[in-house]
């Protein structure tokens, strides 16, 4: 059932059962489980609940496609991501509705991530066609190499909630540009516009006659009950998760099993830093960016804002001032910045977080509660006098929360920036060229936001280093981890 939050032009195009070998089905044990919307808690749909007996029937569909799929051209492959491309922004609306009922996010920043997955899309239907080899005398002399890349073959997609279209399009299109089979496991939470999107897949691959166990799509309330027999069965080769570094190294240990390729993308406790040479305004306005995007629920949200002394008075009653404009409500409502957290235990987590930073002695500046009515909604938060040990700062908050803490010396915020496990991007204001390069050489980070709260980007690579995961997807190397690389000594 839909809800008016949702057009029904939209709701009744929405596939809810499992896509196995080119047919949505209900799953095998007939179980579904609910969706709804986290800024109403009204359930919009009810969605097949793949258990194990379809994972392993979307498997042999996909292995069955293996060896057709890699025989496909690359530019067949190619014209297949191309018209999908066209089709995601043909129905970018009817998408971004979608985007904002089951994650709850703002319709702008929606249509962003829509734009954004499609630019993914687009990016591997011209990368299908580059993936270039070598030939080459061997240096000895007596004989020549050929260095080859093919697909690894079917490979496990394991997508999060909180960018549903976003992180379909940046695992599934460079998977299927190698020429790799795909089981996607979206997020239980966000299910819709993965299966929206899969559809267009779907119909596509129909009219062209390509083989339909090419896409799989595996909506699930158990992730286990998906991941244990598709991890342990061999003609599994590839496995790529988004999500908590606790989880990705669960997966981990099972991958190591069959010796997987993986791609890790997981938790992170982002810097952001301000230095006293900073153009403050710029730098609050970066930190809006980078902090409140899906209300702070992404893996590249800044998590703690270290700012030099002298300027952390300005900068802190910049933002708050900046936090105190916001306007939080559901996402499809004309006005709204702030829309809600995804669950009940977000909200709670959040919630504790601040309140034993207040019993450390932060002080609320703005926010600092949860506001009456429906929905997971917690109110944007700036807190200063923040404690290095206190929650908000050593753990992913993965909400609305800006902890702002100061520093002295350049040496002491790149100690405190480098204070964690986690080593997925940073973010730095500063004019100082010098400094820009000092910076690159020392914050451990996969990713460096200079002068700017936004990094992403589907030409570019993105993932990080410690903690923060294995591999990187976007850009050339997203391919990569689709490919497996084949010397022939001649």
């Amino acid at each position: 059932m839909s809800t008016p939050t949702l057009p029904p032009t939209v709701a009744a195009h929405v596939p809810t059962e499992l896509l196995i070998d080119g047919v949505w089905r209900p799953a095998a044990s007939g179980r579904r489980f609910e969706v709804a919307d986290p800024a109403t808690t009204q359930v919009l749909f009810e969605v097949a609940d793949a258990g194990p007996e379809d994972a392993l029937a979307a498997l042999t569909a996909a292995d069955s496609a293996r060896e057709e799929w890699r025989a496909v051209s690359p530019r067949a492959r190619a014209e297949l991501l191309r018209a999908v491309f066209e089709e995601m922004r043909a129905h970018a609306e009817d998408l971004a509705a979608l985007v904002t009922a089951e994650g709850g996010k703002p319709l702008a920043e929606s249509r962003a991530e829509v734009a954004y997955a499609a630019d993914y899309v687009r990016w591997y239907s011209e990368q299908a066609v580059r993936l270039d080899g070598l030939a080459r005398r061997a240096p000895a002399g007596g004989a020549h190499q050929l260095v080859l890349r093919r697909p690894v073959g079917p490979a496990l997609l394991i997508t999060p909630w909180n960018f549903p279209i976003a992180m379909i399009a940046r695992k599934m299109a460079p998977a299927l540009a190698a020429g790799c089979p795909v089981i996607v496991k979206p997020a239980q939470l966000a299910p819709l516009t993965t299966a929206y999107v899969a559809e267009m897949v779907r119909a596509e691959l129909e009219a062209r006659g390509l083989p339909a166990g090419v896409l799989g799509i595996l909506p699930s309330s158990s992730a286990g009950a998906l991941t244990t027999p598709l991890l342990a069965d061999p003609r599994l080769r590839k496995l790529s998760f988004t999500g908590s570094t606790e989880v990705g190294r669960i997966l981990l240990r099972s991958a190591a099993q069959s010796v997987l390729r993986t791609s890790m993308e997981l938790g992170g406790n982002a810097p952001f830093l301000v230095f006293d040479d900073a153009d403050i305004p710029a730098a609050v306005e970066g930190a809006l960016a980078a902090k409140m995007r899906n209300s702070g629920q992404t893996c590249v949200a800044a998590n703690r804002f270290l700012v030099h002394e002298s300027v952390a008075a300005e900068f802190t009653d910049g933002l708050t001032a900046a936090f105190d404009r916001l306007v939080m409500g559901h996402g499809a409502t004309p006005g709204t910045t702030a829309g809600p957290l995804i669950e009940a235990a977000a909200v709670e987590r959040v919630a504790a977080a601040v309140a034993a930073a207040v019993d450390g002695g932060a002080r609320v500046r703005s926010g600092g509660h949860r506001p009456r009515g429906a929905g997971y909604f917690y109110a944007p938060t700036v807190l200063e006098n923040v404690s290095p040990d206190d929650l908000v700062v050593t753990e992913e908050v993965f909400g609305p929360v800006a902890p702002v803490m100061t520093f002295a010396t350049e040496g002491e915020a790149v100690a405190l920036a480098n204070g964690t496990e986690f080593g997925l991007v940073a973010y730095a204001y500063t004019r100082d060229v010098g400094r820009v390069m000092r910076l690159v050489e020392s914050v451990e980070t996969g990713m460096l936001g200079i002068n700017r709260g936004m990094v992403s980007d589907a030409s570019a690579p993105f993932g990080g280093v410690k903690s923060s995961g294995l591999g990187r997807e976007g850009g050339e190397a997203g391919i990569e981890e689709y490919l497996e690389t084949v010397y022939v000594a001649l």
